[in-house]
């Protein structure tokens, strides 16, 4: 019964090197082993195969029988799958091919298509996925190593990150374009505490900028915030009059450039932030993931929505 787990490349190599010279000298020769190792590494593959690989032929020299033949064939698939594979490895080591996930906040999902969009025209052989979540969801991939890269807004205490800032990222109050604060030139701290914010869910990074926003305006003044759980929802809630947000610029520059939305002037607005490319500082990026990294880093923001 042949014992297919057990024949090596050497075994292999063995044989071809018999075939090709015709003898169990000239076979050692090429190979740098004694005729007995090429003999012995010859007859273990014949043992292992319980079948004959090579006979005498005329002039005495060595030629392969059809299960020699058989064997042949399959060291040179063999070589043929070993080269693709190194030329592989070569290229993963390179960076020019592999899989790299990106992790965005949910806020992202504005421009983290065309940035994946351009990444693929840059690097087509680097596949990258694209994961959105909120900031929870992020921090929790990152934990886990479920993506690679991640931007956001700001960086989490957990896990330990290194954090390059890739672009500016301001947050503006938006209202409908027929509000009472829609062209105030500036709205007063109070005028603003006294409308209904509408809010991100709690963890969310615009939620936590809001309640900041709000609570040094209003140095301990309560508001009022109705809780929603999407940007879009937001967005539909302000233009339909149902209160004013507290969001990043570039979940809104559609809707500015058409007059649905207006931007509220006031003191400390817009809050100037950035968005961060992240990755965990304790786990190495493949080469892929460098030249990701890399790539975005080296934007400049570029990708990032204009009004």
């Amino acid at each position: 019964m042949s014992r297919i787990d057990a024949i090596t490349l050497r075994q292999l190599r063995a044989l071809r090197a018999v075939v090709d010279t015709g003898s169990l000298t000239a076979a050692a020769a090429d190979l740098g082993l004694s005729p007995p190792a090429v003999h012995g590494q010859l007859r273990a593959l014949e043992d292992l195969l319980s079948a004959p690989l090579v006979i005498r032929g005329e002039h005495g020299a060595f030629r392969p029988t059809e299960e020699g033949r058989a064997m042949l064939e399959a060291d040179a698939q063999i070589a043929v799958a070993l080269e693709s594979a190194a030329r592989r490895v070569a290229a993963l080591q390179s960076g020019h091919i592999g899989a790299v996930s990106l992790g965005v906040v949910s806020t992202g999902k504005y421009f983290a298509p065309r940035l994946v969009a351009d990444l693929r025209r840059a690097m087509p052989d680097v596949e990258v996925t694209l994961r959105i979540g909120n900031r929870e969801a992020v921090i929790a991939w990152l934990g886990a190593r479920a993506v690679d890269l991640a931007i956001m807004g700001r960086p989490p205490r957990s896990p330990v990150v290194i954090a390059e800032p890739v672009g500016p990222h301001p947050h503006i109050i938006v209202a409908a374009p027929d509000h009472p604060l829609a062209n105030a030139d500036p709205a007063l701290p109070q005028d603003l505490l006294a409308e209904t914010f509408l809010g991100r869910e709690r963890g969310s990074g615009t939620r936590i900028l809001m309640t900041r926003f709000l609570d040094r305006i209003g140095d301990g003044t309560p508001w009022r915030m109705v809780e929603m759980g999407t940007n879009e929802t937001i967005k539909q809630a302000v233009i339909a009059g149902l209160g004013i947000a507290l969001i990043s610029l570039h979940t809104v520059t559609e809707e500015l450039r058409s007059g649905r939305l207006v931007s509220v002037k006031a003191i400390g607005l817009p809050i100037q932030r950035s968005w961060f490319l992240l990755r965990r500082e304790d786990t190495a990026l493949s080469p892929a993931g460098l030249r990701v990294h890399d790539h975005i880093r080296d934007l400049n923001g570029a990708f990032l929505p204009q009004v």
